[in-house]
């Protein structure tokens, strides 16, 4: 029996989140990827993936559903079931997972935890636990997160670790009574693993009871904003990702509110003089990211993650008309990467006599990656020579030649710079 001799214990953040169990590449014969994205967008704080495989063939299946999950999932991944040798944590890992979730029911996984902290970092590794004799006083030193599939109501740990009770409760009151353990940091549980989960309505009952829930809370109150002589405050608002300025909307008081009780953009209406949750129509809902307030209090800068169009007329953003325009350079580095990208794969797709780029296709990736190799080098060369203006001008070259690799194998740079973040 492992007790701290301390343990103090504060009023936390309490954690909601789903369990995904993946069989075959779906979860419970569903898209796997898209659930992700709806419990990512609707209030969920992170996710656990149950690796139900059991041969190495479904395994890596489910380990493509992963990458998946993990590229349009905002909130961390957690991954466990499956997990029978080193590989396989790296390949959690590789996938894009916040963390691996060693099951220490499996004498294997104790004994290769301290080899998986070493490797990987200890913040990458967490337990699985469901009885008090595979409790130990090293926990600690090889992870930072423990999953207590044990009863709900008591966990012998008193250490230092984030405690999620993977709980079989099956409503919002069992739910609740399950956060209300001091213990408990979060629960785990099938019960709102589907579409029709309501995260935040959940939390606002959790918090009515006490508790403190990871929920948009405004370090602005309507009090503080100065809304025109109509009451209204304008909207500006973003895609969340690229920046793009999608549309102009007002909001109430009311709208202001209900869009941090729901997650979603709520506006009001000044010409039907009503209330509107954007999307709750068309689908095409905008989940906050993050609202700004301007420096005279009366305009919002609403950053949004944007399902299908913003505008009416089913255009991407409401700003799809171009008034006038004058000729500059695009500077962005990520608007230029992807610019040069683009015109890379449709060299691919739509091949130009004399283009060189579609003579690196034609070659195919023997020759693809021979030309990285050589401007690689040409690199190194340049860069012992004090002048930057050949770094700058052989680093391009091997950016260019890496794009001819991405686009013949498929990947992207938002992918790229998703891995970068994950980071």
């Amino acid at each position: 029996m492992y007790y701290r001799r301390k343990a103090v214990y504060k009023m936390k953040k309490k954690y909601l989140i789903p369990v995904m169990p993946l069989r075959d590449g779906k979860v419970n014969g569903q898209d796997g990827v898209k659930l992700a994205q709806f419990y990512s967008d609707n209030g969920a704080d992170s996710i656990l993936i149950i690796d139900l495989s059991d041969t190495d063939e479904t395994h890596d299946l489910n380990i493509g559903v992963m990458k998946g999950i993990c590229r349009v999932s905002e909130i961390p991944v957690y991954a466990s079931g499956h997990i029978r040798r080193v590989e396989d944590v790296k390949k959690i890992l590789y996938a894009g997972c916040s963390k691996a979730i060693l099951n220490f029911g499996r004498e294997s996984n104790v004994e290769m935890a301290r080899e998986v902290a070493t490797r990987f970092g200890k913040d990458k590794i967490g337990f699985s636990i469901s009885d008090e004799s595979q409790i130990t006083r090293t926990l600690e030193d090889w992870g930072t997160l423990l999953l207590w599939s044990g009863s709900d109501s008591f966990c012998p740990y008193r250490g230092e670790l984030p405690v999620i009770s993977v709980s079989p409760a099956a409503s919002d009151e069992a739910v609740i009574e399950v956060l209300s353990n001091k213990w408990v940091t979060g629960i785990a549980a099938a019960y709102f693993s589907s579409e029709a989960a309501d995260f935040h309505g959940l939390k606002q009952k959790a918090a009515a009871r006490g508790l403190r829930m990871y929920v948009l809370e405004s370090s602005f109150a309507w009090e503080d904003l100065s809304p025109g002589r109509d009451g209204l405050i304008p909207v500006i608002v973003q895609d969340y990702k690229t920046l793009e300025v999608l549309m102009l909307a007002y909001m109430n008081e009311e709208a202001f509110d209900t869009t941090l009780e729901t997650g979603k953009m709520t506006y009001w209406s000044r010409s039907r003089n009503e209330l509107w949750t954007k999307g709750m129509t068309s689908g095409h809902f905008q989940y906050v990211k993050s609202l700004d307030i301007d420096c005279d209090n009366d305009t919002v800068l609403a950053k949004v993650s944007q399902l299908g169009a913003a505008c009416h007329t089913g255009n991407r953003t409401c700003f799809y008309r171009n008034m006038v325009k004058k000729d500059y350079h695009e500077n962005n580095p990520l608007k230029v990467f992807e610019n040069v990208y683009e015109v890379i794969l449709d060299r691919k797709l739509h091949p130009k006599e004399g283009s060189y780029t579609n003579y690196l296709f034609d070659k195919g990736i023997d020759k693809i990656l021979k030309k990285i190799g050589e401007e690689a080098t040409e690199l190194v060369i340049a860069a012992k020579n004090p002048d930057p203006e050949e770094i700058k001008y052989e680093l391009s070259d091997f950016l260019y030649h890496a794009m001819v690799l991405m686009a013949e194998r498929g990947v992207t740079w938002q992918e790229i710079t998703e891995e970068l973040a994950n980071r």
